[in-house]
């Protein structure tokens, strides 16, 4: 037997190996590594393999781990054979050991061997390959790439040494595997060169890994390198601006911030007059910021609830003016008409200047849009020579906004109030809550209720706003707060505030308005001049009423902007002399009217009747017809798109009517109604209509018809109807006389209980009307027909 085939025992690699699964990523041949497995029965495995079977074992990669039991998760079929080398600490469930991986092996099937698990192999030992040119070059770009990453990623420069010293270009093989041990690829990739046993397939799929950890590594020295710089770079300005700090207050010439801070506060208490509780609180506060560092968090809140407080214009107030004439100036100059309005705000603000506070005054300023209500607001500021402060509720749904955060959330800030006082620096303004009737309510809060403690005077003299947590005394504000309608402000809110309603202008006083104010304002607006351009009475009349019907003026402004806009326009292509705006061609400059006149019917018929509407913006004129169709059996419908409200009308004037013609002796009238079917319909059907004022307009409307009586022309009418036939009162009187006024309507039915705001109305209003006034029905049948 030849000598050089003798093979030792010891190195004869068994066909029968226990295999254990590895997680992190697979193990390669030629390195030797520290392992550690958990668990009874990974240490009776590793033990039996040592003692038994001359340390031999497999390792492959888990393919598909089970979470509830590892040792039964699902292996790759190629791994590598080990020996254990030594074992280097062992108790009940753990074992830790040195390992030397040696060569690949093949999964061919499963056996049982003393009770344990065992892999039949087939090994893949690295034969000797002949050293070609190919091979030499994917051997040399593998060292070329692996020196790239070592001077990139200098902890790996040891660990490839080493374990390269005796391996060079001489086992081609070996060198992939040792470099492929330490790459941080991805572990199915590296799996992959484990299971590449062709060294030409294996050298390009190396190298590829490499180039992918090298743009990696190049990528995080990238994004380290500009890290570092930023912090380098935001430490040294850090550093410079701290040393200039120390040096400039060495020489005297800077205070830090924490001390300027300080001073700042201390300057502005002494110019204030604080009420005990605001002192305590205010000193106990800076007493803290002195201890407190500059850099900490709560500094900063510290500081900034101070400078609220001080801030704050305690025991500071405006002169008043107590010349009333001169309020009565200023009043007039602004504002044209109104002149009931205007009255009532005197006798409030007289009482003011005599009684020396405002304690119990605040003023609801009532009407629809456009009528100057917030202008009105700033007037009475002007007058009194106040701050004035607006803002409005419209929307808002959080009382958080009236009342402030707790100092305990992030971005707390005190509530508008106290955030007005801060802005008018007098503790005496006049601040406007605009748009009180659109309050929203939510989740977050009723603000409506917040306000009660602000508006009522027995409470707002210790007014406690949630982020100051300290009283303030509320009652020398004068609150103004504006609405277009009572109905949706909540009545313990509505019972504290003194009601002025604002009912809109008739025809001659927006021409007035228009002349005095919107004309110059809007010229002065578009850059022209009055030899330019000018706008004659008849013009503004047509304007008013084809174009601007509403209560207020703000559409009758706008359509003077669409006039003055089209003639700067004419101006700047031809340059004529001067623009005259009149009757004959105003449709040239502001387009078809959008109005037409509301008498519709030039030729009234029996069952037509004209009635009195009021709505949020002003009043109107409403017609209301009835029809009959002779009908086997009774019927009653209405349309015209009716609330509740006016449905009920409609029933109540039916059964009314019907009840006193069933009395008449003449037959064709008392039985008119058991043979016809009754159709009550209101105009404007897409309008939707609900109020308690058309009761004798419906029921005269069907007393017309049943009788064939036609009404008198030229007259309307408004008041509800009970079942009794008594006319009961109603509201909106002036807006509805100023309607009637506008569509050439000069005689008026009223119930009798409202002649006392009848009487109230101005005297132009009163000399254009003939009223008459109606206690119950037969009293608007002795008016109405001629």
């Amino acid at each position: 037997m030849n000598k050089n085939n003798l093979v030792l025992v010891s190195d004869i690699y068994p066909d029968n190996i226990i295999v254990l699964p590895i997680e992190d990523k697979p193990l390669f041949p030629g390195i030797t590594i520290p392992l550690e497995y958990t668990g009874i029965e990974f240490v009776n495995l590793i033990t039996y393999s040592f003692e038994k079977n001359n340390g031999f074992m497999g390792i492959s990669y888990i393919k598909e781990l089970d979470e509830t039991n590892f040792s039964n998760s699902v292996l790759f079929k190629t791994g590598t054979f080990i020996k254990i080398i030594k074992i280097i600490d062992r108790t009940e469930d753990q074992i830790n050991f040195f390992a030397q991986a040696i060569t690949r092996f093949e999964y061919v099937r499963e056996t049982k061997r003393d009770q344990k698990r065992h892999w039949t192999v087939k090994y893949h030992i690295p034969e000797k390959v002949k050293k070609t040119d190919e091979l030499k070059a994917y051997t040399l770009a593998i060292i070329n790439s692996v020196k790239e990453l070592i001077k990139l990623n200098p902890m790996l420069q040891e660990q490839i040494r080493l374990s390269l010293t005796n391996v060079g270009m001489q086992n081609p093989g070996l060198l992939m595997d040792i470099i492929s041990s330490f790459m941080s690829s991805d572990p199915l990739k590296l799996q992959d060169l484990l299971e590449t046993f062709d060294l030409y397939k294996r050298s390009e799929k190396l190298l590829i890994l490499l180039k992918e950890e090298l743009e990696i590594t190049r990528l995080q020295e990238d994004i380290q390198s500009q890290i570092s710089e930023k912090l380098t770079s935001d430490q040294r300005e850090f550093f410079l601006r701290e040393q200039l700090k120390v040096i400039k207050k060495e020489l005297g010439l800077e205070k830090d911030e924490k001390t300027t801070e300080i001073e700042k506060i201390e300057e502005k208490i002494k110019n204030l007059k604080l009420s005990k509780e605001a002192a305590d609180v205010i000193y106990e506060e800076l007493d803290k910021l002195k201890i407190l560092d500059s850099a900490s968090s709560e500094f900063h809140v510290s500081r900034s609830y101070l400078n609220w407080l001080t801030d704050l214009p305690w025991g500071l107030f405006s002169k008043d003016n107590y010349d009333i004439k001169k309020a009565r100036k200023i009043l007039d100059e602004q504002h044209y008409g109104l002149d009931d309005v205007k009255q009532r705000i005197l006798e409030f603000v007289s009482t003011i200047v005599k009684r020396g506070k405002v304690s119990g005054s605040i003023i609801c300023l009532v009407g629809p849009p456009g009528v100057g209500k917030t202008s009105i607001g700033k007037s009475i500021a002007e007058a009194l020579g106040r701050e004035f402060y607006r803002f409005s509720l419209g929307g808002m749904r959080d009382e958080a906004e009236i009342k402030g955060h707790r100092r305990t959330y992030i971005g707390a800030m005190p509530g508008k109030i106290i955030q007005s006082l801060k802005r008018t620096k007098t503790s005496n303004p006049v601040i406007m809550l605009d748009e009180i009737d659109k309050i929203g309510i939510s989740y977050q809060g009723d603000p409506a209720s917040a306000l009660l403690e602000v508006l009522d005077p027995e409470q707002n003299s210790n007014f406690l706003d949630h982020y100051l947590d300290v009283r303030f005394d509320l009652s020398n504000i004068l609150f103004v707060t504006t609405a277009n309608q009572l109905d949706t402000i909540p009545r313990p809110l509505l019972d504290r505030m003194e009601i002025i309603k604002l009912s809109g202008y008739i025809l001659e006083e927006k021409i007035e308005i228009a002349k005095r104010y919107l004309i110059p304002r809007q010229r002065k607006e578009h850059g022209l001049k009055s030899k330019e351009i000018a706008i004659t009475d008849s013009a503004l009349s047509r304007l008013i009423d084809a174009y601007a019907r509403e209560a207020g003026v703000r559409s009758l402004e706008n359509q003077i902007k669409k006039i003055m806009r089209k003639a700067t326009l004419i101006l700047a292509e031809e340059k004529p002399g001067k623009l005259t705006v009149s009757n004959r061609n105003i449709i040239e400059f502001l387009g078809q009217p959008i109005f037409f006149t509301e008498e519709l019917y030039k030729r009234l018929s029996p069952g037509v009747t004209l009635g009195l509407a009021w709505t949020a913006y002003g009043g109107a004129t409403l017609y209301i017809e009835a029809s009959s169709i002779k009908h086997a059996s009774e019927g009653f419908k209405q349309t015209g798109q009716l609330g509740n409200v006016m449905q009920e009308s409609a029933e109540i004037a039916y059964s009314y009517i019907r009840s006193i013609l069933s009395k008449d002796k003449n037959e064709t009238i008392n039985s008119f109604f058991d043979k016809h079917l009754i159709h009550l319909h209101v105009p404007a059907g897409a309008t939707p209509k609900d109020g308690p004022s058309a009761g004798i307009t419906m029921a005269l409307a069907l007393h017309s018809l049943a009788t064939n009586q036609t009404v008198k022309k030229g007259i309307a009418m408004t008041g509800e109807l009970s079942l009794t036939g008594k006319v009961l009162p109603i509201g909106g009187v002036r807006e509805k006389t100023i309607a009637a006024i506008r569509v050439g309507i000069h005689e008026l039915i009223f119930p009798k209980d409202n002649k006392k705001d009848f009487d109230d109305l101005p005297d132009f209003l009163k000399n254009e009307i003939n009223a008459h006034f109606a206690d119950y029905f037969e009293d608007v049948l002795k008016i109405a027909y001629p």
